[in-house]
């Protein structure tokens, strides 16, 4: 394949983990160890673990930012830690960079690329 013909791009895959400070409240149920993983667009869960749908909701939004290369001096770079959605539960969830896996447009979705670019 050419350079021209390449339709490929890169995403990190993405490790959440959850953040549990010793005696602080915990409300959303997490364990320290707990964490789910998202490679693509898939996400799984370690065999047996569950995961609060509200703790994975105020993650959600970052996720797909998070899997994507930036600047050395954006924020999104830098930050990875997100607050628990209830503000009396003292978890916070991390988001780690694990590595880069490379994707094909044409096998991503069914709109063409432009043609010129």
């Amino acid at each position: 394949m050419t350079a021209a013909a390449d339709d490929s791009f890169e995403l990190f895959d993405l490790r959440v983990e959850a953040v549990i400070p010793e005696g602080g409240p915990i409300y959303c149920g997490a364990k320290p160890g707990d964490y789910f993983e998202l490679k693509g667009e898939m996400l799984s869960l370690p065999p047996g673990q569950g995961f609060s749908i509200y703790s994975i909701s105020a993650v959600l939004p970052l996720l797909a930012a998070k899997q994507r290369p930036t600047h050395k001096n954006d924020w999104m770079t830098s930050d990875a830690e997100i607050a628990c959605p209830d503000p009396n539960c003292a978890s916070r969830l991390r988001i780690v960079r694990t590595g880069k896996r490379r994707f094909s447009h044409a096998q991503t979705t069914a709109v063409p690329l432009p043609e010129g670019e």
